[in-house]
């Protein structure tokens, strides 16, 4: 089974399924108070370590930096995603139903849903993720 962030994605075939993230996890609004919680209690006459306060200050950039990075990524996916669903428009594709037959039609729309792009082909709701064959 897939994960992400360590923690089991349930829907396998969704890539825009939204996993839970874990409530024990630290985020940035963490790290500051702790920061500021350090400087604010060392004491004056034997003050932390200098390089320690540029290694966390350093590690809370990165951090920062990835976490922007992958909010980045999810919005170019999303935006390939779309430009992929609009190119399919008018093309005959196939697809596997319920019962594991390849069924054939056409797209006459995409829309991006919260779980995905979503095509209309022949009348039914097929996910992008769906799709087998393009002609």
């Amino acid at each position: 089974m897939p994960t992400v962030n360590g923690i089991a994605n349930t829907d396998t075939n969704n890539p825009f399924a939204k996993v839970k993230e874990p409530d024990d996890q630290f985020g940035k609004d963490t790290f500051l108070k702790l920061l500021v919680a350090q400087l604010k209690y060392q004491d004056p006459l034997q003050p932390s370590d200098p390089q320690s306060f540029l290694s966390q200050t350093a590690q809370f950039t990165s951090v920062e930096k990835l976490t922007e990075l992958a909010k980045q990524l999810e919005t170019s996916t999303k935006t390939s995603s779309i430009a992929t669903a609009a190119g399919l428009l008018g093309r005959w594709v196939s697809y596997s139903d319920e019962q594991g037959a390849e069924v054939i039609g056409q797209v006459a729309a995409a829309s991006p849903t919260a779980d995905g792009i979503v095509l209309s082909v022949g009348g039914k709701d097929v996910r992008l993720d769906q799709i087998v064959h393009i002609a």
